[in-house]
């Protein structure tokens, strides 16, 4: 996946052979925010913008900006793999929040 960040957002870039221009879409947000450029450059830029404005319709509105993700992670696991996963962090010496945030790293680098 390609990624480009601004300001802490990240968003999702792909070329669109037809239009033959390059599209974002600002990620993890719960509004749809998209731009594109022609090229990485003017893609930057539209970026920068689509971010900008976003910060600006929200304080006109009056209404907190969803922000990046914070780092902190609430999951819903079903009991006995909570439980296995407690024990497997026990088991190399570290706590569950270690130890997940590990299996995380190693799952989002492969």
């Amino acid at each position: 996946m390609n990624t480009m960040t601004h300001g802490g957002y990240t968003a999702r870039i792909e070329f669109d052979e037809r239009d033959n221009l390059f599209v974002g879409r600002i990620l993890g947000l719960r509004s749809i925010i998209s731009f594109h450029g022609e090229t990485v450059t003017q893609l930057r830029r539209e970026f920068a913008s689509a971010v900008k404005d976003y910060l600006q319709d929200c304080a006109e509105q009056g209404v907190e900006p969803e922000k990046p993700a914070s780092g902190k992670l609430l999951l819903r696991v079903p009991p006995e793999m909570h439980s296995r996963a407690l024990v497997a962090a026990q088991a190399k010496g570290k706590s569950l929040n270690q130890w997940a945030t590990e299996a995380l790293r190693d799952a989002l680098e492969h």
